[in-house]
């Protein structure tokens, strides 16, 4: 429960000196990546801006959490862990990792975490955008890794970190999912949950959601378009306009 204004005028009219609060959770954000330099740099060849802590910090704030961030490492072990031990000594509840936990030459970070005590919860899941996605506890920190691509960064904040913080914060978190029709055919699904982005719009009473046409994960602008994702169950078939479909609202 947030204590509003008037929640805090009525505790002190019934007489209470103190109330019981919950501290709000301290997110840590490390980001990952030799190619990353902060907004405001001159790009040279191979590099690109890093933007995913900024999503991922203002997804954190808005359940009531507390953000870090603790800058760039590079793709090396000590880099990394320097980082991981800083949020440490600063009191994290949460570190957020971004990028570097899929399998490839530079994704370090299985190997920093569980180097510096991590037990490993999870690592990898069948949803999309979000494959490489990683659970785990240092001590009484959980540990994110999110996937290093913008929007499947965003996607699994808003499945997986918001509902952790908002609980660790004392918190209720629901997913805002609503039955809709689709605006536009969609093909079959395989193995994995998809989480699409769309429009939705109201037509008649009634929800309407029109994926987008592009979907990779990469891209960032039709996720800030978009104000819902249509959820796919796993092997789910191809669906024509105007069927039933279910869309978890974003804003």
């Amino acid at each position: 429960y947030h204590a509003d204004p008037a929640a805090l005028s009525l505790a002190a009219s019934a007489n209470h000196p103190r109330v019981g609060v919950v501290k709000r959770p301290l997110v840590a954000i490390i980001a990952t990546g030799d190619e990353l330099l902060p907004p405001g740099s001159e790009l040279g060849p191979d590099q690109i801006i890093s933007s995913n802590a900024y999503g991922v910090a203002a997804a954190a704030q808005s359940v009531g959490a507390r953000a870090l961030d603790l800058g760039i490492a590079a793709d090396r072990k000590e880099a990394i862990a320097a980082l991981v031990r800083q949020a440490v000594a600063a009191g994290a509840d949460v570190i957020v990792t971004l990028g570097g936990a899929s399998v490839g030459d530079h994704d370090l970070i299985h190997d920093v975490l569980t180097g510096e005590g991590m037990t490993l919860g999870f690592w990898k899941i069948a949803m999309r955008p979000g494959k490489p996605l990683m659970f785990g506890r240092l001590g009484d920190i959980r540990c994110i890794g999110l996937p290093g691509n913008p929007v499947a960064s965003l996607v699994c904040s808003q499945l997986f970190l918001k509902p952790l913080l908002a609980r660790l914060g004392g918190r209720n978190h629901r997913q805002d999912i609503r039955p809709a029709r689709l605006g536009a055919a969609i093909p079959a699904n395989d193995l994995r949950q998809d989480y699409v982005r769309a429009m939705v719009r109201e037509d008649d009473g009634a929800l309407v959601a029109t994926p987008f046409g592009i979907q990779d994960s990469s891209m960032l602008r039709m996720l800030a378009d978009a104000n819902g994702l249509i959820v796919r169950a796993p092997f789910a078939s191809a669906a024509a306009a105007g069927e039933a479909c279910s869309v978890l609202m974003l804003r």
